[in-house]
């Protein structure tokens, strides 16, 4: 037997890795299940090279629990080690890892980093272990089976053992504050979270299958009876979709893929993008456009990184745009740092080669459908409209490339690309200083007297509804040349789009004097101003609007952008028509007959813009009836 004592200066060095590693301590399994494949992995390459000439069988990683001894085994048939590689690899190397780790890291509160980054996945054990062997039989013809242990400390002892098939066993004793590491189910919950694909086949456990009665004994049917075959239980997918070419794929085999992924998931996703690049930086993965709509906030954290199919995390964030983040499905890059803090990843060169491309990616996709099948294209809008309106007011270059496919549309039930639109309505909707004013609703149901009124002008209305579409208006408004959106009933048609021509008003200066605080007192003076416009006959006799900029503002504030100005209050305009006959008609009127009349036009014009409510509305309706 060989005793040692490693040369390490830092004292307490197990303790000081456990407690930077605590918040991450699940992560052993992974460690060492991923050694155990690399194991195996380099295995098959000297097998390839001619410089293992023997059989190399069938790999695998075995995961045993045994709650009785308290122990937790990960064996691989992999390529093993010799004493003096023991020595080498888990003496020397890891130790002097140990220490860079310590001297980092020693004064800083950052949990994000992995040991694996500093060759210390196997002494991740420690976290959860009081006592952990190492039994290994090397490749070599001559190479003897030994046994190393150690208890956490800087000593260590090899010697002699019995073992008769290549490979290694990490035994881990337990200790008593990680027995939760003792249960089957946290541990095949770990498999299963960072072992799903894994390239070598990880057993774990056993599951019962129905297979044919050897006997061939028959059922009541005739059929061979069916009996119980219990096997090993491989929890991983070797060979996933995404690192096989997309020529060797059909539809039906990203869809099963994506169930694999997400087997809670009720629905298929529209579409998607395999992405397959060794250069300049190394990255592949699929990514699938689920069915968004409105639903955003749920989508997030559906994309897995990988690396060399280990899980990583799912929290993707500072590797590709937020907006993609909407996406679902997996990356795997070997080229991204895994082991430093966010703000080094989203400075990292690699990272931002690797977040443009994507995103490069995605939008090169859309493109293609949209040109392609438009008309499909258009059917899937109302599930990429809000990925696509997320990705250009997140991401500029992006932002460029959507112009050729992001779509709006009209309360006829058409679609255009803004620039198809401007082209469509220039002719009628430019006002006098040269600007296309876009008119726009958000609800064609609730707007419909304004969406109507405008159409019979023979205006053209689009309907932009959603949580973001305050924002990529005003965004469109900086990009799009001589444009400005307008809602409807932010202002009568004429304020809208202002031309040169004038109305000129039935009521003078003097009678609309007089009929304003007739019209004040029927309403909140506070929240509505009154104003006098000459408008068509042919139009309302009033109507209430709330200013663009500041539903705008309220708007945005509501999903979050405009919080800094502070509350906005609820202002509205109530704009009388000086020309309409009913208005002329009040004038005519006196005394209470005058305010009754001001009163039922005025609750009209709430009524149609949803405002009346409660007790005005009941008293409306009782006034109504008696007039009829």
């Amino acid at each position: 037997m060989k005793k040692g004592h490693i040369n390490v200066e830092t004292e307490n060095i197990f303790p000081i890795i456990k407690k930077f590693l605590y918040s991450d301590h699940e992560i052993f399994l992974r460690e060492l299940v991923s050694n155990a494949v690399d194991a195996s992995q380099k295995l098959k390459v000297l097998s390839k090279n001619g410089e293992y000439n023997k059989e190399v069988g069938d790999l695998k990683v075995e995961v045993l629990l045994d709650k009785e001894a308290k122990t937790l085994t990960i064996r691989d048939n992999g390529i093993g080690m010799t004493a003096e590689e023991i020595d080498k690899y888990i003496n020397q190397i890891a130790f002097s890892g140990a220490e860079e780790f310590v001297q980092k890291y020693k004064d800083s509160d950052n949990k994000e980093s992995i040991i694996g980054h500093f060759g210390l996945g196997f002494y991740s054990a420690f976290m959860v272990a009081e006592k952990v062997e190492i039994k290994t039989l090397g490749r070599y013809d001559d190479a003897k089976p030994v046994r190393w242990e150690s208890n956490g400390t800087t000593e260590y002892t090899i010697e002699e053992t019995e073992k008769e098939s290549r490979g290694t066993d990490i035994i881990l004793h337990i200790n008593e504050e990680s027995a939760e590491f003792l249960e089957e189910a946290r541990i095949s919950g770990i498999l299963n979270k960072y072992c799903k694909f894994l390239p070598i086949p990880v057993i774990f456990g056993t599951r019962t299958e129905k297979i044919d009665d050897p006997s061939g004994e028959k059922d009541d049917d005739g059929n061979v009876k069916k009996i119980d075959n219990v096997v090993p239980d491989q929890i991983n997918n070797p060979s996933p979709a995404w690192t096989k070419m997309p020529a060797d794929l059909n539809q039906e085999d990203y869809t099963n893929f994506y169930r694999e992924l997400y087997p809670m998931s009720m629905e298929d996703p529209l579409f998607h993008i395999h992405l397959n690049v060794d250069y300049p930086f190394n990255l592949t993965g699929i990514l699938y456009f689920p069915r968004i709509k409105e639903n955003v906030e749920i989508q997030k954290n559906k994309i897995q990184l990988y690396s060399n199919q280990v899980f990583i995390t799912d929290n993707v964030e500072e590797i590709v745009p937020e907006f993609l983040t909407l996406l679902h499905g997996v990356i795997d890059s070997p080229d991204i740092p895994l082991n430093v803090s966010r703000s080094y990843l989203q400075s990292d060169s690699n990272v931002k080669k690797i977040s443009s491309h994507i995103t490069k990616k995605v939008a090169d996709k859309l493109k293609q459908m949209f040109n392609k099948d438009r008309k499909d294209f258009e059917e899937k809008w109302p599930d990429l409209r809000i990925f696509s309106e997320y990705g250009m007011l997140s991401d500029d270059k992006f932002a460029d490339k959507s112009k050729a496919f992001h779509l709006i549309e009209s309360t006829d039930g058409k679609f255009y690309t803004a620039e198809e639109f401007k082209e469509e309505v220039k002719a009628t909707q430019t006002d006098k200083d040269g600007k296309t004013v876009f008119l726009y609703t958000n609800s064609k149901e609730e707007q419909f007297n304004f969406v109507k009124a405008a159409n019979d002008r023979g205006y053209k209305v689009l309907e932009l509804q959603g949580p973001l579409a305050s924002h990529w208006i005003q965004k469109m408004e900086t990009t799009l040349e001589n444009v400005s959106f307008a809602r409807v009933d932010a202002d009568t048609l004429d304020k809208l789009i202002q031309k040169d021509e004038e109305i000129p008003s039935k009521l003078s200066e003097k009678e609309q004097e007089e009929l304003k605080p007739v019209f004040e007192g029927t309403v909140n003076k506070d929240m509505f101003k009154i104003q006098f416009e000459s408008m068509s006959e042919s139009e309302a006799p009033i109507v209430v609007t709330q200013p663009e900029f500041i539903r705008r503002m309220k708007e945005q504030q509501a999903v979050g952008g405009a919080g800094f100005m502070g509350a906005f209050p609820e202002t509205y305009n109530m704009i009388v028509n000086s020309n309409h006959p009913k208005i002329s008609s009040i004038l005519e009127a006196s005394g209470d007959e005058r305010s009754q009349k001001a009163k039922q036009l005025t609750d009209l014009a709430m009524l149609a813009q949803g405002m009346l409510k409660g007790e005005e509305l009941t008293n409306f309706v009782n006034r109504s009836i008696e007039l009829v």
